[in-house]
C-alpha cells in the first residue's frame, strides 16, 4: 500500500527532526529513520493500530514522544499528522 504525507504533517515531521538535530548530532536523522520505519510497517498492515476518531488511526512511534495519525483511503495511507504527544489532542482535525 502506498502512502503520502499531508503538507502540514510533513512540516511537523521536519520541524521535529530539526529540533532533535539541534539537541544532539544525528538524533534528527534517527527520528526520521524511525518515522520512515513506522510508516513502512503501517503500509504492510494498516488495520492493526487503534482508531482514535472515525476513520483516523494512531501509530505510536518508538523512542520519541510522537504519534503518526493516518487515514486509509482506498489503497493509500494518508498521514494526517506527526503529532507530539503533549500537543493539543485534536489540533489536526481540519486537515482531511
Amino acid at each position: 500500500m502506498k502512502f503520502r504525507f499531508l503538507t502540514p504533517a510533513e512540516a511537523e515531521m521536519m520541524e521535529a527532526a530539526a529540533y532533535y538535530e539541534m539537541q544532539v548530532e544525528k538524533l534528527g536523522i534517527n527520528f526520521l529513520d524511525i518515522i520512515e520505519a513506522a510508516v513502512v510497517e503501517m503500509a504492510g498492515n494498516p488495520e492493526i493500530w487503534p482508531e482514535i476518531e472515525q476513520g483516523i488511526q494512531r501509530r505510536l512511534v518508538r523512542r520519541f514522544p510522537y504519534s503518526i495519525l493516518y487515514a486509509v483511503h482506498e489503497n493509500e495511507i494518508i498521514i494526517v499528522a506527526v503529532m507530539h504527544q503533549k500537543q493539543k489532542p485534536r489540533y489536526w482535525m481540519g486537515r482531511l
